[in-house]
């Protein structure tokens, strides 16, 4: 995968945080991204480096533009740029997880039955009992913001599509975001879910390849995948290639420093 090629991804996500974003703050190196309806979201609230900065001076960076906050997260998009900044990261009391960035290299089939395009209204009841799943301790006000952040993301992309399959009585048991820009010829999918009452039903298949099938103008589509889960197999499998990372650091509540 040619550099030109990654770079084309990481403008397009830099972008996207840019243009979600109900606050943005140009900092040296990157992007402080910002959203108080959304303030327990650390997508909707974080520093974003799709520049050089300097590494030494990030943890100080992100206190000044993230300060209000109780979280701390930076995501930096070029890998050697990550690498650079982890061990000050580190120090300053920061975790760290990569992503793996996929782009698809299959032929794309056409689902029998495709998944719908949905309003996010239809999506909102299954994305709560979701996240009450994943976060059981969590105040229902975060609970809250994590259904209805994805709002946010309508402004992320020239369109902005979610798909959803739903069971025989109707109810929403797998989606997944789909974010399009054919002038550019790029598209990414984000947050292919089954939920939990729904797997093994064959339902992420269905949503993933109606989603390949709506970019199907587009000569690049990519994910983003956690290189240490089982999904990476799984998108593996269905055509799509690992060929770059990315790197995401934290400090949450209560996290000392180092």
């Amino acid at each position: 995968m040619s550099v030109e090629v990654l770079q084309h991804i990481a403008d397009f996500r830099a972008a996207f945080a840019r243009r979600q974003a109900a606050v943005v703050e140009e900092v040296p190196g990157g992007v402080a991204v910002l959203d108080p309806r959304y303030a327990a979201s650390y997508e909707n609230n974080q520093l974003v480096v799709d520049g050089a900065p300097d590494p030494d001076g990030l943890p100080a960076l992100a206190d000044s533009v993230l300060g209000h906050l109780k979280h701390r997260r930076i995501t930096v998009l070029d890998d050697a740029v990550g690498d650079g900044c982890a061990s000050v990261l580190a120090a300053a009391g920061y975790g760290h997880e990569t992503e793996l960035v996929m782009t698809y290299a299959g032929t794309v089939g056409r689902p029998a039955e495709p998944a719908r395009t949905v309003r996010l209204g239809e999506l909102r009841d299954a994305v709560v009992r979701q996240v009450r799943v994943w976060m059981p301790r969590a105040d229902e006000q975060v609970v809250q913001q994590f259904a209805d952040r994805r709002a946010a993301r309508l402004r992320g992309a020239d369109e902005v599509r979610f798909l959803a399959v739903r069971d025989a009585e109707g109810v929403v048991g797998s989606w997944a975001d789909l974010y399009l820009d054919a002038a550019r010829g790029i598209a990414q999918i984000e947050d292919v879910v089954t939920a939990d009452t729904h797997v093994r039903r064959g339902y992420a298949d269905i949503v993933l390849a109606t989603a390949l099938q709506h970019a199907a103008g587009c000569g690049l589509v990519f994910l983003l995948a956690d290189p240490d889960d089982w999904p990476r197999q799984w998108y593996a499998r269905r055509g799509f290639v690992a060929v770059g990372r990315s790197h995401v650091f934290t400090r949450a509540p209560g996290r000392s420093r180092r």
